[in-house]
Formats: structure tokens, C-alpha cells, sequence
């Protein structure tokens, strides 16, 4: 219990310490732009092919159920609400952690077992304030943006679905899948995805900033990023489901 706790306070104060020199001069701006490159525009082939597959399975398992209920007409609606409010930031945010976060953690345990850190270091820069931050930042940025990729391609490859059923028009389709879609619905999920990035960025940058095991912690804390970011992800997951819903009644399904 006491390694434990330990480690809790030590995750925590790594987490205000990003937070205190993400607001203070000097910003990494050069920094920021290539992991936004890098977390960002290279996830969205990854997170459009998962939109996409995950929009055409949920209308195919859906339609049958509807159908035996006289509510096929409803299985747009059902689609945007269920991508928008839970299925596409909690898939967008799982698929960074995996992706991303052991990127991060590999990189940095690797600078850190090649003394890349320490060279850093030698020069006067704020390695910290250099590595760490601007790739918690970038997350932070990027997460829901790639959201916003995944709800639209399970939008419409569930369109694509549905027409290959019932050959419905794109229009009709749209105008029935936001008939109940309120800012409610749409921006406060969106929003939320925000903390998993800097769930993500800060647990993975944890992990390969401070290991200190040599080569053997480079794959370590690939790991542990992946595992503990995903594990904090879902919940947090929990809580600011019920936060936003509490917040913002319009947001249940």
C-alpha cells in the first residue's frame, strides 16, 4: 500500500509539473508542432479504418434488433448518439493510449538508457520542459480532433451500411442522425477526450522519463505507459460520463 501511494504522488505531482510548465515561458513551440505531426496527423489512418469498421458493424448488429421493433427509421439517430456521446471518444481515446502512449514511453526510456537526456541537460536545456511537456500538450490537442475523425467515419460507413439495406438517401439519413443531436450530445463528450490525452501524455511520459533500467526499461515502459493510460482512460471514463451527465442532462442516451 505504501509503494503504491508512493507512486500515486509521484504520478500526480509528475502530472502538476506538466501543467505548471506548459503555462510558463519559454513554450516549445517548434516541439509542439512535430509531436502534433507526429501524435496527431499520423493517427488519423488508424483512427478513420477503426471509425469505419466499428460504424458498419454497429449498423448491421442494430438493424435486425430495430427492425423487430418497428424502428428501423430510428437506426441513424441511434448510430450518431451512440458515436458521439460514448463509442467515439472512448475508442479514439484507447486506440492513442496504444498507439501514442508507448511511442512516448519508448522514446523518452530510450533516450534516457543512451544518456540523450543527460546531453540535454549538459547544454542548459530544461529536458523536462523540452521532452515531456510539449508531447502531453500535443495529446491534449490532438485527442479531440481525432475524435471528430472517428464520429464521422462511423457516420458514414453506418450510412453506407444502412444504404446497402435499405438504399435510404444521404440526405434522409443525415437529417434523421442529427434530428436529436443537441451540443449537448456532441461537444461535452468531445471535450472530455482532452483529459485522456493528458492522461495518456502524462503517464507515458512518467514512465519513460523517470525509468532508469537501461535498455531492458525501454520495453517496460512501452508497456506500462499502454496499460496504466489505458486503465486511468476508462476510468476517468466513468467519472466524466457522469460528470457531463450530471452537468448537461441532454447528454444520456
Amino acid at each position: 500500500m505504501k509503494t503504491l501511494l508512493e507512486f500515486v504522488g509521484e504520478v500526480t505531482l509528475f502530472g502538476f509539473r506538466v501543467i505548471r510548465d506548459a503555462f510558463s515561458a519559454p513554450f516549445e513551440g517548434e516541439q509542439l508542432g512535430r509531436q502534433l505531426a507526429e501524435i496527431g496527423s499520423r493517427s488519423v489512418p488508424l483512427i478513420v479504418a477503426s471509425g469505419l469498421a466499428l460504424g458498419a458493424v454497429m449498423t448491421l448488429h442494430t438493424r435486425s434488433t430495430l427492425i423487430t421493433f418497428g424502428a428501423e427509421a430510428e437506426i441513424p439517430t441511434v448510430q450518431s448518439l451512440a458515436f458521439f456521446v460514448e463509442i467515439g471518444p472512448l475508442v479514439a481515446g484507447l486506440l492513442v493510449a496504444g498507439r501514442v502512449g508507448s511511442a512516448i514511453g519508448a522514446v523518452l526510456a530510450n533516450m534516457r538508457a543512451t544518456e540523450q537526456i543527460d546531453g540535454i541537460e549538459s547544454l542548459s536545456i530544461d529536458s523536462f520542459k523540452f521532452l515531456v511537456v510539449p508531447r502531453v500538450v500535443a495529446c491534449v490537442i490532438a485527442l479531440p480532433l481525432l475524435t471528430l475523425f472517428m464520429d464521422f467515419s462511423g457516420l458514414l460507413s453506418g450510412y453506407l451500411a444502412e444504404y446497402a439495406s435499405s438504399h435510404i438517401s444521404f440526405h434522409l439519413y443525415i437529417t434523421r442522425a442529427f434530428a436529436s443531436v443537441n451540443w449537448a450530445n456532441f461537444i461535452p463528450p468531445t471535450l472530455k477526450t482532452a483529459v485522456f490525452g493528458f492522461i495518456i501524455g502524462t503517464v507515458s511520459g512518467y514512465y519513460g522519463y523517470t525509468i532508469n533500467e537501461g535498455s531492458e526499461g525501454v520495453g517496460k515502459a512501452a508497456t506500462n505507459s499502454v496499460v496504466l493510460s489505458s486503465l486511468l482512460l476508462i476510468l476517468s471514463d466513468v467519472i466524466l460520463v457522469k460528470v457531463i451527465a450530471f452537468a448537461f442532462p441532454g447528454t444520456a442516451l
